[in-house]
């Protein structure tokens, strides 16, 4: 896993806010719930942007983070300011930012959420969501949950002032997550004509995953699978083509569902949303020989799965991290052709704690987002 890495500027030059301090949501303790606080508004590095947020999506990560999920993995100093679906509008360019970058003050952004060194290799072919020295806005000292927050310039895109703020939020991270899943399957090979995509977990990344399986399966056949009849109703709404409920059925009993419903009692591909222990070893029994199973879920953290039926029916396990502008870009152009659909549920400001906690016991269907 790719580090994660405080965000903490240096020699920053004076922003050009009116306001001198700002709201932000902020984490000084694990396990503790985030406080709302009044800080200063941050300064800008002269190659950055500061971005007025206008929303902010909430993710399961931003629970995982209060919860300590990420220690193991990263010391992240105090405190944090959560939050890492950012969209909003340009409130100050840095100076060294070019004019032929095309950005001007007012322009509706979002903001790509891996930060790269711009120096390793996966950054110079554009992957800097998985850079060994990545940073994360919501990670650090800076991130969505403020009315505020200093971005690279390279990491800022442009999007169309139609689209609304609590739409766009979400697709920076639930929305180009799975976005870059279904990528590696189709290029794998494992979707077209006369296949089967299971897209298990309708939560925040699943319902826009089940949108991209068609749109980009090339004819494949998607069931959705998951344990929650409404989140079903709404992958049914969304175009899938069969929702099979896993709540108290076996791998046997999935399996017979899915041949009656498809005429096969595998599937040819698999994107977890969930990631769930569980989850996985439910639909890993299920993958076909030469199947393609790609993981964006981290539920769970760790897995007991049987060797021999990845080694004998030679199974391709994907990891599949977020997405690179690339990504996102590609994302922002679908929303801009009306080709993507949405279930938000938007909240203020001062309930960052209660959405916390609401996400926490699994009580919200689709994304949760953040509106000032």
């Amino acid at each position: 896993m790719a580090t994660l890495s405080a965000i903490h500027n240096n020699e920053p030059t004076p922003n050009a806010s009116k306001e001198t301090h700002m709201k932000a949501a902020r984490m000084h303790e694990y396990g503790k719930p985030p406080v709302l606080e009044d800080v200063p508004v941050p300064d800008i590095h002269p190659d950055e942007i500061l971005v007025n947020v206008k929303a902010c999506g909430m993710c399961r990560s931003d629970v995982q983070l209060v919860d300590g999920y990420f220690r193991k993995y990263a010391d992240i100093p105090m405190p944090i300011t959560l939050g890492h679906e950012i969209t909003g509008i340009v409130q100050k360019i840095g100076g060294l930012v070019p004019k032929a970058a095309g950005f001007n003050e007012g322009d509706h952004v979002v903001v790509a959420p891996g930060w790269g060194d711009g120096t390793c290799r996966h950054c110079q072919v554009g992957n800097t969501q998985i850079c060994p020295n990545v940073r994360w806005p919501g990670f650090g000292l800076y991130g969505g949950f403020a009315e505020f927050i200093p971005v690279p310039a390279r990491y800022v895109i442009k999007v169309d002032k139609r689209l609304k703020f609590e739409q766009l939020a979400p697709l920076t991270d639930a929305g180009m997550t799975p976005y870059r899943g279904i990528k590696k399957l189709r290029d794998a090979g494992a979707l077209g004509p006369n296949r089967v995509i299971g897209v298990f977990g309708i939560g925040g990344l699943g319902v826009y995953a089940v949108q991209y399986a068609k749109l980009l399966g090339g004819g494949a056949t998607v069931v959705a699978f998951a344990r929650n009849a409404d989140k079903l109703a709404v992958a049914k709404d969304y175009g899938v083509d069969h929702v099979i409920n896993i709540k108290g059925k076996s791998q046997a009993d999935l399996g017979k569902e899915l041949s009656k419903a498809t005429g096969q009692s595998d599937l040819d591909a698999i994107i977890d949303c969930a990631g769930a222990p569980e989850m996985i070893q439910l639909a890993l029994g299920l993958l076909s020989t030469s199947g393609h199973y790609c993981d964006v879920g981290l539920v769970g953290d760790r897995i007991d799965i049987p060797l021999f039926p990845r080694v004998s029916r030679e199974q391709t396990l994907h990891g599949s991290f977020w997405g690179n502008n690339a990504d996102l870009s590609e994302v922002m152009a679908l929303a801009a052709q009306d080709k993507i659909r949405h279930t938000v549920n938007i909240f203020s400001f001062d309930q960052v704690p209660e959405y916390i906690e609401r996400l926490r016991a699994g009580e919200i269907v689709g994304r949760a987002v953040m509106k000032f």
